[in-house]
């Protein structure tokens, strides 16, 4: 995974002193900026768009009420998705929205198919990694998707879960191997 480029490290830790500092627009670029990437992993997490949807609101509001604790501004996303995933965790804790959601919007989707069968295929091909993804615990989904899908580095995710880097690299990469078993099953591979 590619580190994020210098000058957006710079301008995320100038958003976070400012915000801290009770500046509401730079807290507005921080919403803007990250809230897609924090809502991606909610909805990863949650398997649910509404779950995702209030959970990622909720993480903006304990991130406002905490920007003075950000010691480290460089590190805005990685303690976004700490926040994210205590939130999403909390969700799962409750019992709510652990079942995917049935396809909720198929028809706003139904006008930009490409066709019944493709859709068909990308469904499924969805429902097996759902189901993959959701044999692994929640803290070992956590680090796969902020590692896989939002490019944290190992360091990153090591601080964001509170983790050695030793079990940030054990952990990702046994969940890649229940991933690698369920999808060669499901691809028709021999493992």
């Amino acid at each position: 995974m590619s580190a994020p480029q210098p000058q957006v490290v710079a301008m995320d830790a100038a958003l976070a002193a400012r915000a801290g500092a009770g500046d509401a627009r730079a807290f507005r670029q921080i919403y803007e900026r990250h809230a897609p990437a924090v809502f991606r992993f909610l909805a990863d997490m949650l398997r649910d768009g509404g779950a995702a949807d209030e959970a990622t609101q909720e993480t903006f509001v304990r991130a406002h009420g905490r920007l003075t604790s950000v010691r480290d501004g460089d590190k805005l996303l990685a303690w976004l998705f700490g926040i994210a995933r205590n939130v999403a965790l909390e969700t799962l804790r409750r019992g709510k929205r652990d079942v995917p959601e049935e396809d909720a919007g198929l028809e706003r989707r139904a006008a930009d198919a490409p066709g019944p069968e493709i859709e068909l295929l990308g469904r499924e091909a969805d429902a097996v990694l759902g189901s993959a993804l959701a044999r692994l615990s929640a803290d070992r989904r956590s680090a796969l998707l902020m590692y896989m899908d939002h490019g944290l580095s190992y360091g990153e995710i090591a601080t964001t879960m509170g983790w050695s880097l030793a079990k940030v690299k054990i952990e990702i990469h046994r969940a890649r191997l229940v991933l690698r078993g369920e999808l060669s099953q499901y691809l028709g591979e021999e493992t």
